[in-house]
């Protein structure tokens, strides 16, 4: 899908250069005398790798269009995560390199939404919060548990994530997926 440099917004995905790029910031510039131009600041969707760019007003750019599905995290095989399709329960091996960050929050069983491109899996988006079980962290001193103090805790996919002083082993957080940081703690139902 073709666009021009208006088009851009935070979140697109462009391809340039026939790799796929997430746009993370666009900023339209126009200095004095010269022609207008965006500043472009792109992260590689495999690699992860950041690119600064600049395109001139009205430069066409190719969208690419993208498909999430549905998918259940079924287990670790090696350097594979396996997941299920919620809809014919086809079973996909995905590489760790395509997982990438999210596997610090991804545990057995959970959902998460496979992204797409020509039917080639680039990107596992998980959910913007998680409930994870805390397996390890240091015991709450009685009297410590009201301030906004933290301490590390590991969680049952293996992430250490700061948590506030009252939080227990066995206890369940609520983590944000995108900056990897505790919300609440979670009451088993």
């Amino acid at each position: 899908m073709i666009g021009t440099t208006s088009d851009l917004r935070v979140g697109a995905v462009v391809k340039y250069e026939g790799e796929l790029y997430v746009v993370l910031e666009v900023e339209h510039r126009t200095p004095g005398n010269k022609p207008g131009f965006y500043q472009v600041k792109m992260r590689h969707l495999t690699t992860g790798r950041l690119l600064e760019n600049k395109f001139l007003s009205g430069t066409p750019i190719e969208f690419a269009r993208l498909e999430r599905r549905p998918h259940q995290y079924l287990y670790r095989d090696g350097e594979a995560f396996v997941f299920m399709d919620l809809e014919s329960y086809e079973q996909l091996p995905i590489d760790e390199r395509t997982v990438g960050e999210s596997a610090r929050f991804l545990a057995e069983g959970q959902t998460a939404d496979l992204v797409f491109y020509e039917d080639h899996v680039v990107m596992v988006e998980l959910p913007p919060h998680v409930n994870l079980r805390v397996i390890r962290t240091e015991p709450a001193v009685r009297g410590n548990t009201v301030t906004t103090a933290l301490k590390p805790a590991v969680l049952e996919t293996g992430a250490t994530v700061q948590v506030p002083l009252f939080i227990d082993e066995g206890d369940i957080v609520r983590i944000d997926t995108r900056t990897g940081e505790y919300v609440e703690r979670v009451k088993e139902a």
